[in-house]
């Protein structure tokens, strides 16, 4: 019988492991996939590493985590290219808990496609660069990614276009890819309006635990469409 690509072993495996209530051992496992009980501890271990919850132990036998559920995986060789695209975007364009959880979803998605998607796609010819992600444009976005799910305020020290220093009180609402920069719209307390703030403008941000009650019910969806336009003329202005 033909050999089974790792990949789809993995899958496969998977599959056994789904929704069981009891282990199976690395013996059965080797039986039915018609491998050694050896291939099978690495592979297991490659299922660990990339994130999967694989209950149990070497001898005692395996199964996943109750609870976790699977998506079915079924690529085209387009969509499977469109998707590591963006991965490699993310890592590129974004901060480094967004690169480390992107390249690990890479892992996880590697781990289960079929070995003939792998040898049809060709994302090693789509580069994207990653110096953005070590500047201090990409740190301050972990903190406004914080604050906008807890809904707190940050003070920004911020120089404007025009070179000029402020410093402003906001409740983050949104991050916006424009291509080469990042920006933020958020609700500023100065300006009682939203604003938009480029992060490699950004001199210096501190988090605040505080809820900005006044701006409680201000959020993205809210904003208008002429207010939405207004914001980007702004940022075309280049001043905020």
């Amino acid at each position: 019988m033909k050999p089974v690509a790792k990949a789809d072993r993995l899958l496969k495996i998977i599959t056994l492991l789904k929704g069981r209530r009891t282990v199976i051992t690395a013996r059965q496992l080797a039986e039915v996939l018609e491998t050694s009980e050896r291939t099978i501890y690495r592979d297991i271990q490659i299922l660990l590493d990339t994130g999967f919850p694989v209950e149990g132990e070497a001898g005692v036998g395996y199964r996943l985590k109750p609870g976790f559920d699977i998506p079915p995986i079924m690529f085209t060789s387009e969509q499977l290219l469109a998707v590591q695209l963006g991965l490699k975007m993310v890592k590129g364009w974004s901060d480094k808990d967004l690169a480390v959880a992107a390249e690990q979803a890479r892992l996880k998605i590697e781990a289960v496609i079929p070995e003939r998607l792998k040898q049809n796609q060709s994302a090693d010819s789509l580069l994207v660069y990653d110096y953005y992600l070590n500047s201090p444009a990409a740190s301050y976005s972990v903190e406004i990614r914080q604050a906008i799910k807890s809904k707190t305020q940050i003070t920004l020290d911020y120089q404007r276009a025009d070179g000029e220093h402020s410093q402003r009180l906001v409740t983050p609402l949104g991050l916006v890819y424009w291509g080469q920069k990042w920006t933020m719209i958020a609700w500023c307390l100065l300006r009682q309006d939203y604003r938009e703030f480029r992060l490699d403008r950004i001199q210096k941000l501190s988090n605040s635990t505080e809820v900005n009650t006044t701006a409680k019910a201000c959020n993205l969806k809210d904003i208008s469409l002429d207010k939405y336009l207004e914001i980007i003329q702004q940022r075309y202005a280049d001043s905020v």
